[in-house]
Order: structure tokens, then sequence, then C-alpha cells
């Protein structure tokens, strides 16, 4: 092992375990200085090496795990404002915004969405299975080239 290589190593392992507690605690009131306190740096450095690590700041990225889980909660049963809740924000306006912004449509239209695409599943729910799936299970017949060849 180099022996520059080991310092490396080290911030990176850091940023990882950050990263790790943002997926974890994604719906606790954290922000960047309890992340950058989780890795054991200070603010602006933290910002600087998980930007260059991941591409996102911490802020950006926090935010996007939330959308993320927010998604997956807006597919049940959940009313709007209880996801927001749910999965960290603070304002329902904030989080509406934020939705719009990163899923290109607000948190109810996505619902709604999601919805109308459940009904077209219990109404026709061969339409949704995948063609490459589907054909391993359905014999085919020869078409008309094979039954030229043969």
């Amino acid at each position: 092992m180099e022996k520059d290589s080991y310092p490396k190593m080290y911030l990176y392992k850091r940023i990882v375990q950050a990263k790790m507690f943002i997926d974890e605690h994604f719906a606790e009131a954290i922000d960047v200085n309890d992340i950058a306190d989780e890795a054991y740096f200070s603010k602006f450095h933290f910002i600087r090496l998980f930007k260059k690590t991941y591409g996102k700041t911490p802020h950006q990225y926090l935010t996007s795990v939330r959308i993320e889980e927010a998604k997956q909660l807006l597919k049940n049963e959940m009313t709007v404002t209880e996801v927001c809740y749910a999965v960290g924000f603070d304002s329902v306006s904030s989080f509406t915004g934020l939705f719009k912004r990163e899923a290109g449509n607000t948190p109810s239209e996505y619902k709604s969405q999601q919805i109308a695409l459940k009904m077209q599943i219990k109404k026709k729910p061969l339409n949704f299975i995948p063609g490459c799936f589907a054909g391993k299970f359905v014999e085919h017949k020869k078409s008309n080239f094979q039954e030229a060849r043969s």
C-alpha cells in the first residue's frame, strides 16, 4: 500500500460514514453540522469532500433521499402532509416545491398518477409484464419466415 493512500482511504471512509448517517437519519431534523460532526470534519471541509465524492452537497443529497422516500410513501395511503413530516420536512409548502423540482410534478399529482397506475395494473395486469419475461413462458408459433426455411 502506498504511503499516501492510507490517509485518502481514511478520509473516504469518513465521507461514506457520513452518507450512511444521512441514509439512516434522513427523517430526523439533521443539518450539515450534524452530518459533518458524524464524519469528524469541519463543516466547509466536509461539504467540499462530500461534493467531490458524490457530486452533490450533503444538503442536496439529504433532499434527494427524502424525496425518493416520499415517492415510496405516496404510493401508499398516506396523505401528502403525513408524507411531508414522515420524511423530515418541516413545511408542506417547501416539501411541495422541492418535490416538484426533483420529480417534475407536485406530490398530489404524483400520488394521483400512482393511484391511476395501480388501477390500470388491476384492470389489465398482463399489459405490465415485460415482454422479455412473458416470452419465456409463452409457446411461440413458427413465423412465416421460419416455416419457409424448414
